[in-house]
């Protein structure tokens, strides 16, 4: 096949991966805590047909050099950790992080997760779970008694008993925080997971030592931008179909080729 095949093929591919991206942003618009992915693009291998700075005569070199390219490809895909907008629900189980840090959620299998999600709920014990019923970390358990819960901007968790009985403070939530957030895994269910490229946590209290503050009564809303993944959207589609031609040119070409030899 003509090599400028396989260029434009690989073109194809990368921007059909570049619209799976775009596509998983926008159905996450309404994703709490989602953060919007972008895709990383690479060229391939070169052909060096002849060195930069070659020996063209005794006394002379070339200044450039012919070097062909083999196409392109998807390097990575990256989260995009800014903070999105607070919305207010008046729930006082809602949680949102403002600033850097995750919430400690545990898994069925023991292990740690983490999510900017604070939509909190009760379990039957009075435990706070996520819409799944996985447990927050450290555990917060809410008695039965209570007639108003109040969360601070760090984290110290207190609830005031029926009946005058009073303010009693029953837990601390701590956020975690990483050296490359994003290097982090998605696992789904709003969770990620902590890879070596991550780093490891830095838990600690909402609010010190560089982490972000609790609001209570809110939700973090996703960030994506809806009308510039739209852009984006356009401008893959543009360069599928200018790919799509280019293969289309050189099939024309090679089929002149063979017509009038």
């Amino acid at each position: 096949m003509d090599a400028s095949m396989w260029i434009a093929k690989t073109g194809l591919d990368a921007q059909q991966t570049r619209m799976s991206v775009i596509s998983n942003n926008l159905a996450n618009v309404n994703t709490t805590g989602f953060k919007r992915d972008r895709a990383s693009f690479e060229d391939m291998l070169y052909q060096n047909l002849r060195q930069p700075g070659a020996q063209a005569g005794a006394e002379t070199q070339v200044p450039t050099g012919l070097m062909l390219g083999t196409g392109v490809r998807i390097v990575s895909t990256e989260k995009t950790h800014t903070q999105g907008s607070m919305v207010s629900t008046k729930n006082a189980l809602d949680m949102a992080v403002q600033g850097a840090g995750f919430f400690q959620i545990t898994q069925t299998d023991g292990t740690i997760a983490y999510t900017r999600d604070g939509s909190f709920k009760l379990s039957a014990t009075g435990q706070l779970v996520t819409a799944n019923g996985s447990l927050l970390q450290p555990g917060i358990t809410i008695p039965a008694n209570v007639a108003s819960i109040s969360i601070g901007q760090d984290g110290t968790v207190s609830v005031e008993t029926a009946a005058g009985g009073g303010t009693e403070v029953i837990g601390q939530i701590q956020i975690a925080r990483f050296p490359n957030p994003a290097g982090l895994q998605s696992i789904g269910q709003n969770l990620l997971k902590q890879t070596a490229a991550s780093g490891a946590p830095v838990v600690g209290q909402p609010g010190l030592e560089g982490a972000g503050q609790l609001m209570q009564g809110a939700l973090e809303a996703s960030n994506v931008n809806v009308v510039e993944e739209m852009v984006n959207m356009i401008e893959t589609q543009r360069a599928y179909e200018i790919n799509s031609k280019a293969i289309s040119a050189v099939d024309g070409m090679l089929r002149f080729l063979n017509n009038n030899m």
